[in-house]
């Protein structure tokens, strides 16, 4: 079994966050990893994008070609749509529908989402308002990834919220809680 999921978003937003916690859930789960990132940007709000590659057998590259990636997971909905290229037909764009307008040519807001509407597997949110309401507005991402667990497959959710709590430990119990909390939100919001 094996699964490419290709990150993105805008620099701050978490999408880096996701990937630690994917990886860490898959390297206690003792699948193959390989994983490529660009983030040079990401200080100046400039796209964050990231291949992920989970299997249980060796994976030879770090970089998904396109047409092979089976999920998109997507902070912003304009990079979402950016990366369907490198969708399977199969696959899934799991996003939030709350554009982040940081560029002055940003494409009209109504035809981003009706192009995401468009397309047939795609699930979206508004996880920063959901978040703020939530009292957990930092943990925006992880209401993206507990929306994505089920279309991850390849580990649990249970695997997956396990590894919030040792990723974000450090940073004590209240940050892990709120992350948990964000998770297990992403996982029951429809």
């Amino acid at each position: 079994m094996k699964k490419n999921i290709i990150l993105a978003g805008v620099g701050g937003q978490g999408i880096l966050s996701i990937a630690t916690v994917i990886g860490e859930a898959a390297t206690k789960a003792n699948l193959y990893l390989k994983q490529a990132e660009v983030h040079g940007m990401s200080q100046r709000g400039g796209d964050v994008q990231s291949n992920l590659r989970l299997s249980t057998e060796e994976i030879y590259s770090d970089l998904i070609p396109q047409g092979q990636a089976d999920i998109i997971i997507a902070m912003e909905p304009m990079e979402a749509l950016r990366y369907v290229p490198y969708l399977n037909e199969e696959g899934w764009v799991i996003t939030s529908s709350e554009p982040l307008i940081n560029i002055p040519n940003y494409p009209d807001t109504a035809k981003v989402a009706d192009d995401l509407k468009r397309l047939p597997r795609v699930k979206t949110l508004p996880i920063d308002s959901l978040a703020k309401e939530n009292h957990t507005p930092k943990s925006a991402n992880m209401i993206l990834l507990g929306m994505a667990a089920e279309a991850i497959g390849i580990l649990s959710p249970a695997e997956l919220r396990d590894a919030i709590g040792r990723i974000f430990a450090r940073k004590g119990e209240q940050v892990v809680e709120d992350n948990y909390k964000a998770f297990d939100l992403g996982l029951t919001e429809k």
